[in-house]
């Protein structure tokens, strides 16, 4: 098979249609290129200059091969450019997996930050609970997640990504509707509540039963939900109130009203970055470093 330096060889003395010229060109001497020429005629086993004492000229065969040999060139070209920016981190791809409520708002500060700093680095996005985020990462499906903590496989490493509110969810109408001032716990004790399912979305599920067993409000669960846009829905149809993360509020449910809480800590949803220690995804050091 011929090589790219027969190509380019071949190429110089196409566009020059000189021997001395095209030597001078590529920065060595004419016997070498001869040589190069040589042998990929002898490679394609077909002639590509007709060479007289006073000029060269291409074949047939020369013109027709001569466009090949410039595509080929530009393809090894850009073959090597591509590879030095994605060893640079400057291009490549992401794969990011965020749970629905990141979707919210930090996944899209995420997305505007990769968009910014790194253009040309291709973002795929997986929607997926955080069990199975931490899952996708350590067997290399996920260069990053948005999770919620803590991130407990030593395999991983963690870094805060982000803090917001809780927001009680009540229907117009209802009574904690009313007022300004912020919602205490203690005033869910034996309303229906839609409940974050103990499994899918255990993060939540823990984070509101210590918040009301501290409160000292028992709340009846009347559904467990994974999903917050869903919880929202059945809040809206009625079946109960619900505590969401404040960026929920942004889904504008027009029956809703979101209501502040009175609580001892004022951000309590915590999320966070998670990355596999040791991937060795050039992009992803790179977002990492402007995150």
């Amino acid at each position: 098979m011929f090589t790219l330096t027969q190509l380019a060889s071949f190429v110089a003395v196409a566009e020059e249609l000189h021997f001395g010229r095209a030597a001078e060109r590529l920065r060595m001497t004419q016997p070498p290129l001869s040589r190069q020429i040589q042998l990929l005629e002898g490679e394609l086993k077909v002639r590509l200059f007709d060479r007289t004492n006073r000029s060269v000229r291409l074949t047939p065969a020369g013109r027709a091969f001569l466009d090949e040999a410039r595509r080929l060139l530009h393809q090894a070209e850009h073959a090597a450019l591509s590879a030095r920016r994605v060893s640079a981190g400057e291009a490549g791809r992401i794969a990011v997996g965020f749970t629905a409520a990141s979707a919210y708002a930090a996944l899209g500060r995420l997305l505007d930050t990769a968009r910014s700093a790194l253009p040309d680095v291709e973002i795929v996005l997986r929607e997926m609970v955080t069990r199975d985020q931490m899952r996708a990462l350590t067997e290399g499906g996920l260069d990053l997640g948005l999770v919620r903590p803590p991130v407990a496989a030593p395999e991983l490493e963690e870094r805060a990504a982000d803090r917001e509110a809780l927001l009680a969810a009540v229907p117009n109408g209802h009574p904690l509707a009313a007022g300004s001032g912020p919602v205490p716990l203690d005033a869910f004790d034996g309303l229906p509540l839609i409940m974050y399912s103990p499994v899918e979305a255990r993060y939540f599920h823990e984070l509101l039963v210590g918040l009301f067993r501290r409160a000292g409000a028992v709340p009846v669960y009347v559904q467990y939900l994974s999903q917050v846009h869903s919880i929202l829905a059945l809040v809206d149809g009625g079946w109960g109130l619900a505590l969401v993360p404040e960026a929920a509020a942004r889904l504008r449910y027009a029956g809703l009203t979101f209501r502040p809480l009175e609580l001892p800590d004022p951000a309590p949803v915590e999320l966070s970055l998670a990355w596999r220690r040791g991937n060795d995804n050039p992009a992803l050091a790179r977002l990492l470093e402007h995150l």
